[in-house]
């Protein structure tokens, strides 16, 4: 996806690695420039294949797009110095500096954000407005997502695309094939005038709780204490979807940044490399 973009890691990237990286007798010591570069051209990477993540999926229904958060630490161990995908597998070859501080990568934060609604005309096809979750129920634990791209089974059951069961009154539910649909704004449903239930629609305090699971379905950190709540603050709407809420000039523009941003740390890679070589020639050269 990335050299799709335009971006392609230099043959000798894995080499920067090792060179900045040295071993002695009183630990690990590294330039501190390289260091600084080498980190910093790994933040613009993650930086890079997030933009490029969102671009992909600008015509995914109900999608979310994501965010990095860059903040600098005070460095105390080398593994802490990197974001939680760990772009070094090598633990070993990190520096555990006394006192560095060094840009990272916090977790990944997903926009909530409303998307754009768009009429379809399909009875089943159902968009949120408002902060809020449809529930649905694959094999293991329940799910939440904001695709309404819903359809029935040949036994009527009603389930989203990939055909995970929609929960409405708590459970899976049943329409007649064939069946008038009417699906009210507060997610309440009747097949030919016939009450069927009201759709589980749900929310959380924090939103920030919930992981992307792919698939555009969201679910609970592990980990984490979180309750559902009612969804107080939502409008169904029937024959409409959600659009992504990914902006396309805005993360073409974070694309470009990043880029430049990468081979500017690039530079500053070159540049002390053949400042040590300079030395390493200096020195080495009889008097």
């Amino acid at each position: 996806m990335l050299k799709a973009w335009g971006f392609v890691k230099p043959a000798f990237w894995k080499n920067w690695l090792g060179i900045c990286f040295t071993r002695n007798s009183g630990g690990t010591a590294m330039q501190t420039s390289m260091y600084n570069a080498l980190f910093g051209a790994l933040t613009q990477e993650h930086r890079l294949a997030n933009t490029a993540n969102n671009l992909a999926n600008v015509n995914t229904t109900g999608y979310k797009g994501e965010t990095l958060a860059f903040q600098d630490v005070f460095a105390r161990l080398g593994h802490d110095m990197l974001d939680p995908i760990s772009a070094i597998n090598e633990k070993s070859l990190l520096p555990v500096p006394d006192e560095m501080a060094q840009t990272r990568i916090s977790l990944s934060h997903i926009d909530f954000s409303q998307g754009t609604i768009r009429e379809t005309g399909n009875p089943l096809d159902v968009a949120l407005s408002g902060e809020g979750f449809f529930k649905v129920r694959p094999l293991e634990g329940d799910f939440y997502t904001r695709n309404g791209n819903f359809r029935l089974t040949p036994n009527g059951q009603l389930v989203t695309g990939q055909g995970f069961p929609v929960l409405v009154n708590g459970g899976p539910v049943n329409i007649e094939p064939g069946a008038r649909v009417v699906i009210g704004p507060a997610g309440d449903i009747q097949a030919n005038g016939e009450p069927i239930g009201n759709m589980d629609l749900v929310t959380f305090e924090n939103l920030q709780v919930l992981e992307k699971l792919g698939q555009n379905m969201f679910r609970i950190r592990p980990g984490v204490q979180a309750a559902e709540m009612p969804a107080g603050n939502v409008t169904v709407a029937q024959g409409y979807l959600e659009s992504a809420n990914v902006e396309v000039v805005k993360e073409m523009v974070n694309m470009i940044d990043a880029h430049r941003t990468f081979e500017a740390y690039q530079k500053v890679m070159h540049t002390t490399q053949e400042a040590d070589q300079k030395l390493i020639r200096e020195v080495a050269s009889p008097r």
